[in-house]
């Protein structure tokens, strides 16, 4: 028997802030009310990700703020019913087998894949088992409305505790292994 040889595959990491009442946006997708931190090496963040997964009311937000080629040099996955299946730049368009072409993807990058925003996605890509890590940094603000981190859905996961960071701005950031990376 030949030896075995482990493949390496991204990790589907949901990285999102939150308000401490538990939104990811105003229930319009606006996201005005995150904090600023300057000890925040986002460029480092990037740097960790090959591709990222979004709905298409994260990425009509994102393009809302003037940029017509979001997180430039970056495979951006957008999922949606409303806008046809294809590439335009660095983006594809998908509006099924959502699942499906999300695990090709993560085995398809040698670092990890971005879950950014979205709770509706969040919620399918955690039932059909593909998130990794879970990554909340919690904003001090208090929205008292919203879209929630998490669609309301059925199938509950536990998640195992990996670390946490308190930033001076007040900004807390845990990280989570979900049940798929435990496994």
């Amino acid at each position: 028997m030949g030896e075995r040889r482990e493949i390496a595959m991204g990790r589907l990491r949901y990285n999102v802030a939150i308000s401490l009442d538990g939104f990811i946006a105003r229930p319009d997708g606006s996201y005005d009310w995150i904090v600023e931190d300057a000890t925040i090496d986002f460029e480092a963040l990037y740097a960790e990700f090959d591709a990222l997964v979004m709905g298409r009311k994260t990425y009509d937000v994102v393009r809302a703020q003037g940029l017509s080629e979001p997180f430039a040099g970056v495979h951006a996955v957008v999922v949606s019913r409303s806008h046809q299946p294809g590439v335009e730049g660095n983006t594809t368009y998908i509006n099924e087998a959502v699942a499906e072409h999300v695990q090709k993807l993560k085995e398809d990058t040698e670092k990890d894949v971005w879950l950014f925003g979205g709770g509706e996605l969040f919620r399918h890509l955690l039932d059909a088992g593909l998130v990794d890590t879970v990554e909340v940094a919690i904003m001090p603000v208090l929205l008292g409305q919203g879209i929630p981190m998490l669609a309301p859905g059925a199938s509950p996961a536990s998640l195992k505790f990996t670390s946490s960071v308190q930033l001076q701005s007040g900004i807390v950031i845990l990280t989570y292994d979900t049940d798929a990376r435990a496994a």
